[in-house]
């Protein structure tokens, strides 16, 4: 601790931070930018996030809170039906869940969650997550609203912008070396913004227009019961991925934070950072897997680099122009990342399945993935109106309720680290 207070106002640290956020930024800003909410808010938010994390965990752990992308499709159906305050509200009770985890891990140990959620649940959900927003990212990519019944840029010029925004992303992704490879969405987004100025799809007169420093437009929540319902399930795919971040954490920096200060407080610091991001109008936050990459390459073990990346995110977060220019991104610049974002989410829930060797042969473990699938692809929705479930939170709840009910044909192995390698797939691409 001696060590992080000598280091905690050295120029070097703070410019680590701002590199920090670099990394994060894209993904960061993206999320809020395809449901609708606020990129300053979610800025702000993020930096909030983060310094609530650590204030829980005793500013102990080199990693940074923001956006996250499993909640996309849910924020987007939630802000449609009951709008961005109730979807607050609904987020705040998603922190609320994680909370409870948190207890659960403290008072059951680890293997709590495992044996909740294991890979034959989470792999088909997380599946779910990327295919069932595969539509949105077509139609973006083709210059039409994302549930396409609307066509906002000609055929042609969308998809010069979205393969030009596509490709850059992917060859970022698999050619780039050092810390520019931990960049591909941010490289996309820019590749992308540059072609759709040159077919004029950028509009900068909302920038002239804003000011210079603004209030960022915080959302305060309200507590609808139908938004609370559908929002709570679809916490538990997320708390699997935060094991999978601190364990990946602990062994770029080879220290032990499932002990030290322990999961519970790690997933207590998540759900306090989500709750306190929905009491702002902000969307959920998550540990961010490019941060830990970041902290691999440049050896920035010190906490305090990721306290200096939120106070720079807050401040980003009052200029009013940034925030604006953020929002005049082109939907197919979006879209054409999408493809490859909403893609790699369903291929890690793919290899989630094949690294746990989970047998589709068996009858109990096949009923649970081809449910979960059909439920989330197909659209199923239970009950009618402002009492349905459907999406991600139908497929999280339907798959961890046969997994309890249908008997095992073998014995359970609880054993947490015999998984590592299949929770640590279970990482936000992005978020």
């Amino acid at each position: 601790m001696q060590n992080v207070q000598q280091g905690a106002f050295h120029w070097r640290t703070a410019l680590a931070g701002s590199q920090m956020l670099f990394v994060a930024f894209g993904a960061l800003v993206l999320m809020p930018l395809l449901t609708g909410l606020n990129p300053s808010v979610a800025l702000f938010t993020a930096g909030v996030g983060t310094l609530m994390f650590h204030l829980v965990t005793g500013l102990s752990v080199p990693i940074f809170l923001a956006s996250s992308f499993v909640f996309i499709a849910p924020i987007t159906y939630s802000v449609s039906n009951w709008g961005v305050s109730a979807t607050m509200g609904g987020l705040m009770a998603a922190g609320g869940v994680y909370m409870l985890l948190s207890l659960g891990v403290r008072l059951k140990g680890v293997g709590f969650l495992h044996r909740l959620m294991p890979p034959v649940v989470t792999g088909p959900v997380i599946m779910i997550i990327g295919l069932g927003m595969a539509p949105l990212a077509v139609n973006m990519a083709m210059g039409k609203t994302g549930d396409g019944s609307e066509v906002l840029f000609a055929y042609d010029q969308a998809m010069l912008v979205s393969m030009s925004a596509l490709v850059t992303t992917l060859v970022v992704a698999v050619f780039a070396r050092g810390i520019f490879r931990l960049l591909p969405i941010l490289s996309g987004v820019i590749v992308g913004y540059i072609a759709a100025y040159f077919t004029n799809m950028v509009d900068f007169a909302p920038i002239n227009a804003a000011r210079w420093v603004a209030m960022p437009e915080f959302v305060a929540p309200s507590f609808h019961w139908q938004a609370i319902l559908f929002m709570i399930p679809v916490a538990l795919a997320p708390a699997i991925e935060h094991v999978g971040d601190i364990l990946a954490i602990s062994n770029v920096t080879g220290k032990d934070y499932m002990r030290r200060p322990g999961l519970h407080r790690t997933l207590l610091g998540d759900g306090v950072a989500t709750a306190a991001a929905a009491c702002f109008g902000g969307p959920p936050n998550t540990t961010y897997s490019e941060v830990t990459g970041a902290v691999m390459l440049t050896k920035s073990f010190n906490p305090v680099v990721m306290v200096w990346a939120a106070i720079v995110a807050i401040a980003l977060a009052f200029i009013a122009k940034f925030g604006v220019a953020l929002q005049t991104i082109p939907s197919p610049v979006m879209g054409g990342i999408l493809i490859l974002l909403f893609g790699s989410i369903a291929a890690v829930g793919m290899n989630t399945l094949i690294k746990a060797h989970v047998d589709l042969a068996e009858q109990r473990n096949l009923v649970i993935v081809a449910t979960t699938l059909v439920f989330g692809i197909g659209g199923m929705a239970l009950g009618q109106g402002d009492l349905s479930l459907q999406g991600v939170s139908l497929c999280g709840a339907v798959a961890i309720i046969l997994n309890l009910i249908l008997p095992n044909s073998e014995p359970v192995d609880n054993d947490l680290h015999e998984e590592q390698d299949v929770i640590n797939d279970l990482v936000d691409h992005g978020r």
